[in-house]
């Protein structure tokens, strides 16, 4: 299982960081490879931020230089710094965990808004 949190309303150029706790993967956690996605509405589920087992994070320019994805194996959880938000940045944000199937959370509410 996994569960989001973090989210809520924030200005444009502010900054959020998101969570998510994983339960039930014991030391398999680390095998994983983590992910962060969004959905705004009217509009298809788009990666933001992923990182494998080794640490390598990988990023669509959408979110280069504004996004960090990081890890925590010791605590299960992986989380999601966003700086500089811009109103397009609205979305559910999702967190998913892939090894051989893709597990995902339920998401957390992202509003960039004045």
């Amino acid at each position: 299982q996994l569960v989001e949190s973090g989210g809520g309303l924030v200005q444009p150029g502010g900054s959020l960081r998101l969570s998510c706790a994983a339960s039930g993967f014991g030391n398999l956690f680390r095998a994983f490879t983590l992910a962060w996605h969004r959905q705004a509405p009217g509009k298809e589920r788009e990666l933001v931020a992923s990182i494998l087992t080794d640490g390598t994070t990988e990023y669509p320019d959408s979110a280069k230089g504004r996004f960090t994805i990081s890890r925590d194996n010791a605590a299960s959880t992986v989380s999601l710094q966003m700086n500089n938000l811009k109103p397009e940045d609205t979305a559910v944000y999702y967190c998913r965990a892939t090894l051989f199937i893709n597990v995902w959370g339920r998401g957390t509410q992202v509003t960039v808004s004045s």
